[in-house]
């Protein structure tokens, strides 16, 4: 089921160049990181989740990127930009080979079922 994403006609000409410049450089930066990791865990300071999802990686003996911005009270726009671009309402934001794969516990689904071997 796709996400339902505001149409293009309903966002009004005079403010689209702000919506999609909307801090775009955090964007860009995860983008960035995505195209040169197989793994990226995007997290934040203080949220027991980020540690979770690296401690699950580092057991399974796999490599990943971590960027971290800001915590619960810093940062919080920036992060939201990622929230807007992804739909993903939480840290952390796990990818694998460039696809979202959801937080920490999904992950951790993601590694008891097999689907993401152990590799270095």
């Amino acid at each position: 089921m796709p996400r339902s994403i505001l149409d293009e006609a309903h966002i009004h000409p005079a403010i689209r160049e702000r919506v999609a410049d909307h801090e775009a450089d955090i964007v860009r930066e995860v983008q960035a990181a995505i195209a040169a990791n197989e793994i990226v865990v995007v997290g934040m300071a203080q949220n027991p989740y980020p540690k979770k999802a690296r401690r699950l990686l580092d057991a399974a003996g796999l490599a990943y990127k971590y960027l971290e911005y800001g915590s619960y009270l810093s940062a919080w726009r920036r992060r939201n930009a990622l929230k807007m671009w992804t739909g993903w309402p939480t840290m952390p934001m796990v990818f694998v080979q460039g696809v979202l794969v959801g937080g920490a516990d999904d992950l951790e689904r993601l590694l008891q079922s097999g689907a993401l071997g152990a590799r270095r």
